[in-house]
């Protein structure tokens, strides 16, 4: 390697070494800060909180990963332009992306390696976050109850509207689903008020609710309870449900628990849940709609010959008079009273197929949700390291036409392109997950709207001219301003 390519390779990994340090400090204060409520005055130990921030770690790194490069470019390429040593180079015959050489190496090398975070370590270091937190939980209960949301503990699943007390132990509106073998919910509980109490030696949560009611429905041994639709009532001042938590309490905090997300799998089990996932959902689309066409005496357009000519055949044994060949005309021929049933009945069947329709509809679009955040995850491994290098070639490009080094406007510019590139792949994100646009252009829609803009900051740097050059833009604007601020003074 020539004495040039290590100089500049080593300002640059200099820079990049200090900013990433300092920027990764920042986003774990952040993560820190976001947890605070849920973590002080629970009685954790300090060693748990240091190994949950190391398992949350590969995430944040993958937040700070493009941000550095983005920075460290910005402020490397930038020094080298306010101290002219860009002009000694281009004046020796060298230009600017032979200048970027070496360091685009590493920066190849760094996209390299933050597809391999994205892929391998953020997977295991989130199967190992869920279970810490869920372990946690199990052995602090309060821990694992939100506000506004059900809470499975046990075999109940539990919401409050509020938590208070010292340690979150004292509840406000209190429901509670008991869970039963069928999966039914038979049994409900409300309270005004609720308090949790913990004994962990003998394994039991007991929770004591105050002001309420149960609610149980009794399943129905003939049709005849079940046309009476029996269930029972009770009030009470003090309930008292002991939860048993003895299996729980014996915990390892490395123990798995549960099933994996998109979110703990590498490409290849995300590539074969995607293929299973849509298969599953088209499967169950063309399930309903056969059990549509079936309920509604339909015949399906793809019905074989054979049954169709069934079909036609039955409806031949029914053949109407040709007098009333109309549906108009059939039900005009009825008694008033009779008139007025068949249309009761006929508003009652299609309110129930409207409804039908409307219930597998909102399942449907759960299930492609599911699906979408799965192609999403899978993308967005992948354009981890894209972005890397995409936004190298932004910053160092940009710096060298700035020439401005340090800690000032290079930070300012950063964060602006590095907030635009975030908040675009989020809004992208969104919508894909909402099938508005496909999963890929939305786990790729902030790289690829990037690139151009790399492209024109690398051909303006490399003919050594400004990023905004044209006289005809800015002399109006610059007009414009002048002139509103005449009219201000005289005002």
């Amino acid at each position: 390697m020539k004495i040039l390519d290590r100089y500049i390779l080593s300002s640059f990994l200099k820079t990049f070494a200090s900013l990433f340090v300092i920027l990764l400090f920042i986003f774990i204060l952040q993560v820190i800060w976001q947890f605070f409520k849920d973590i002080a005055g629970k009685g954790l130990d300090f060693f748990l909180i240091v190994k949950f921030l190391w398992y949350l770690l590969p995430d944040i790194t993958s937040k700070v990963l493009p941000l550095t490069i983005l920075l460290t470019s910005l402020m490397t390429f930038g020094n080298f332009a306010e101290n002219y040593e860009f002009a000694a180079m281009k004046s020796s015959g060298i230009s600017l992306q032979r200048a970027m050489r070496s360091v685009i190496v590493f920066v190849l090398l760094t996209a390299v390696g933050a597809f391999y975070l994205a892929d391998s370590l953020i997977p295991a270091a989130e199967v190992k976050t869920w279970n810490m937190r869920r372990n946690l939980t199990l052995m602090k209960p309060a821990m694992a109850i939100s506000e506004g949301v059900f809470n499975s503990i046990g075999e109940f699943n539990i919401k409050v509207a509020k938590k208070y007390g010292d340690n979150d132990n004292f509840l406000k509106d209190v429901i509670i689903h008991q869970k039963s073998k069928s999966k039914k919910n038979l049994i409900v509980t409300k309270a005004t008020e609720g308090k949790l109490q913990n004994d962990q030696e003998s394994g039991i949560l007991q929770l004591i609710l105050k002001d309420g009611y149960r609610y149980e429905e009794i399943i129905p041994k003939n049709n005849i309870e079940k046309q009476q639709d029996p269930h029972t009532k009770a009030s009470f001042k003090r309930y008292a449900i002991n939860i048993d938590l003895t299996s729980e309490n014996s915990i390892d905090f490395e123990s798995e628990l549960g099933t994996k997300t998109y979110k703990m799998k590498d490409v290849v089990s995300l590539n074969k849940d995607i293929d299973s996932l849509e298969k599953q959902h088209k499967n169950r689309v063309t399930l309903f709609g056969k059990d549509l066409y079936r309920r509604n005496d339909i015949i399906p357009q793809n019905t074989s010959e054979k049954k169709l000519q069934k079909a036609k055949v039955q409806k031949q044994e029914y053949k109407l008079d040709s007098s009333y060949n109309s549906l108009t005309k059939i039900i005009a021929a009825k008694p008033l009273q009779k008139q007025q049933q068949i249309l009761d009945q006929v508003d009652s069947k299609v309110k129930q197929q409207i409804s039908l329709i409307e219930r597998k509809a909102k399942t449907f679009n759960r299930n492609t949700k599911y699906i979408n955040a799965h192609k999403i995850q899978f993308h967005k491994k992948i354009a981890l390291g894209f972005a890397c290098i995409i936004l190298f070639f932004i910053g160092a490009p940009l710096g060298a036409i700035i020439k401005k080094g340090g800690l000032g406007l290079p930070i300012v510019i950063a964060i602006i392109i590095f907030l635009t590139y975030y908040f675009i792949g989020i809004f992208g994100e969104n919508n894909a997950k909402d099938g508005g646009i496909s999963p890929a252009l939305g786990a790729w829609i902030s790289t690829l709207i990037m690139l151009p803009f790399s492209i024109l900051v690398i051909r303006q740097a490399a003919t050594d001219r400004r990023l905004f050059i044209s006289e005809k833009i800015t002399s109006p604007v610059r007009s414009l301003l002048e002139y509103i601020t005449r009219v201000f003074k005289k005002i």
